[in-house]
């Protein structure tokens, strides 16, 4: 985000994705760049609107959980910013948030409707995942009987998060909360899943970002349902036996994994994206959000 070297003092963190501000008043500014990460890397090549994608759909889903949770925003269009933050409108028009600051829980929640990613190689191996049972002869792909809670560790950037099992989450937060952060991730997942099934989309997974606010009342931070957070399938070319076309960043692993020639267990960087998987990616991203929104992604930035 060079165009804002001139809040480099305001600047509280920097992750794959985010850049965080102080605005001040108990308030951040989170600015969503157009970073893309795999592998736990953050490749050398941005996708262009990617940020403006992830913060669009991010406001849409805040919207249809307002009954199921509340989120941090306090404000999305950069009129509404503090002044200091006047100077940048155009860096940060569509790809930015003021919200509250909150204290994050110690663990990544995730919930899983689908077999996919890293769910199939730890059912491959134990018929299970995170610690739950799941029956056999599932396939890459296939649903599961019931969408189930599969938290991981939070680690730092550039390193990996590892599977939980419940027991692991209550004896990091304790049994009472770790109902909650249960509860809410199904949740949000079940909303989640059944507006997207509205527009033909599978959510196959997604991770869910929760904090305490001053008020110590749990609310949604971060994102929510992003093609980042999330796995979203096409519901007409579900296919049950391996990896399903998506609206994520399934597209760019599959490039590096599969047609790059990068060696993942190499230690080496990946590459940069070739022109095409570029332009590719931004499209996949920007037809997920206008076909779960039913909003178009260029009325979007001009409102922002």
């Amino acid at each position: 985000m060079t165009g804002l070297a001139g809040l480099e003092d305001r600047r509280l963190y920097s992750g794959k994705v985010r850049e965080l501000y102080d605005a001040g008043d108990d308030l951040l500014l989170m600015v969503a760049s157009d970073r893309m990460s795999a592998f736990d890397y953050i490749l050398d090549t941005p996708i262009p609107d990617k940020g403006a994608v992830l913060t669009g759909m991010s406001l849409w889903w805040f919207e249809q959980l307002a009954d199921v949770i509340p989120n941090h925003v306090v404000a999305s269009r950069v009129g509404d910013y503090p002044d200091v933050f006047a100077p940048y409108a155009e860096e940060l028009r569509g790809r930015s948030v003021l919200c509250r600051r909150l204290e994050m829980v110690s663990v990544e929640c995730v919930a899983r409707g689908y077999l996919a990613g890293s769910g199939v190689t730890e059912y491959e191996k134990s018929q299970s995942v995170c610690g739950v049972p799941l029956p056999p002869g599932l396939l890459d792909g296939s649903q599961l009987p019931e969408p189930i809670f599969t938290p991981t560790t939070k680690a730092p950037v550039g390193e990996h998060d590892e599977p939980m099992t419940f027991d692991d989450v209550v004896a990091e937060v304790g049994g009472e909360l770790a109902e909650q952060l249960r509860s809410l991730t199904l949740a949000v997942y079940s909303r989640g899943r059944d507006l997207a099934a509205n527009a033909g989309i599978l959510l196959a997974d997604t991770k869910v970002e929760l904090g305490f606010d001053a008020n110590r009342e749990l609310v949604l931070g971060d994102e929510v349902l992003t093609p980042d957070s999330s796995r979203f399938w096409p519901a007409e070319s579900w296919q049950p036996g391996g990896p399903q076309p998506s609206y994520d960043k399934q597209y760019v692993r599959d490039w590096l994994r599969l047609e790059s020639g990068w060696d993942k267990s190499s230690g080496e960087p990946p590459p940069g994206l070739p022109d095409e998987v570029i332009a590719r990616t931004r499209e996949k991203y920007v037809e997920g959000y206008e076909r779960l929104t039913g909003r178009s992604f260029s009325s979007y930035l001009a409102g922002a």
